[in-house]
């Protein structure tokens, strides 16, 4: 496991360990503590692991748990499904190569050329790597310099995307951070990755409170409200990974008719 690969794990136990209580993991609460959270050595025990070797794994030292050790972590953190499984990729996943971009083969990009509604492809970084003209006019990314055109970098960096969200965007920011987050542990370290970060500090005040909050989503399908043409449009949105290489991520929006809306409510986010 690599130094940063290392590091991203005892950043993410030391910030589930400050959200548990005492209390929610039934230890006494009398005891006064200078900070919020469960104390390490509390921990160790829950696991059932000793003291010094939990401290390592916070630290991000030189340690290599076991799937034993990391599932008891999980069950002693308290952790929900989502983040015990990126728990474990953090153990289990191989040191990867170093990054590269990937590239959208000529029948992929003809495909989501030829649709009619919206359609994007983005990689692991969550560049945009193709779009339809359905998703340009929403998006704008022929607007953009080739090294903007990046989900992440448009969301929180570009006042369009606060225009295009309205009152949804701070939500929609945070969901967006919490799913590339899983993604990110696994190649931080990586230039193209620590980049993107300095990218994101500089241009969205909000961000480094977000990402601090260490937050793990996962890719799901869903409902979106966009403001178009001084009029609120409800899509829906799934993605799907491309057969000829599983890092390519395709996204579809459709839109959601008006009477759907009537009969299911408020949209989600």
């Amino acid at each position: 496991m690599s130094q940063s690969r290392r590091q991203e794990m005892g950043d993410f136990l030391r910030s589930r360990r400050s959200r548990l209580t005492p209390k929610a993991v039934g230890l006494p609460a009398n005891q006064r503590r200078r900070s919020p959270g469960l104390r390490r050595e509390e921990v160790a025990q829950l696991a059932g692991i000793g003291v010094d070797w939990y401290v390592r794994l916070e630290q991000g030292r030189a340690v290599n748990p076991s799937m034993t050790t990391i599932d008891s972590l999980a069950k002693a953190l308290r952790l929900g499904k989502v983040e015990h499984a990126h728990l474990r990729a953090l153990a289990s996943s191989p040191d990867r190569r170093p990054f590269v971009s990937e590239m959208v083969s000529p029948t992929l990009r003809r495909v989501v050329e030829s649709l009619n509604q919206p359609a994007y492809v983005t990689g692991r970084r969550w560049d945009v790597l193709a779009w339809n003209e359905a998703a340009d006019k929403i998006f704008g990314f022929s607007r953009l310099e080739a090294g903007e055109r990046n989900t992440l970098v448009t969301m929180l960096t570009k006042p369009h995307a606060r225009r295009l969200f309205g009152a949804q965007w701070a939500n929609e920011a945070q969901r967006m951070i919490a799913q590339f987050r899983a993604t990110h542990d696994l190649w931080s370290g990586e230039a193209a990755f620590i980049e993107l970060l300095e990218r994101l500090r500089a241009g969205c005040p909000e961000f480094e409170g977000w990402w601090e909050a260490h937050d793990i989503g996962k890719p799901q399908s869903g409902r979106k409200q966009l403001n178009r043409q001084e009029s609120i449009v409800s899509f829906e949105y799934a993605t799907f990974q491309a057969n000829d290489d599983p890092d390519l991520k395709l996204v579809i929006y459709a839109p959601v008719p008006r009477a759907d809306i009537n009969v299911l409510g408020a949209t989600r986010n």
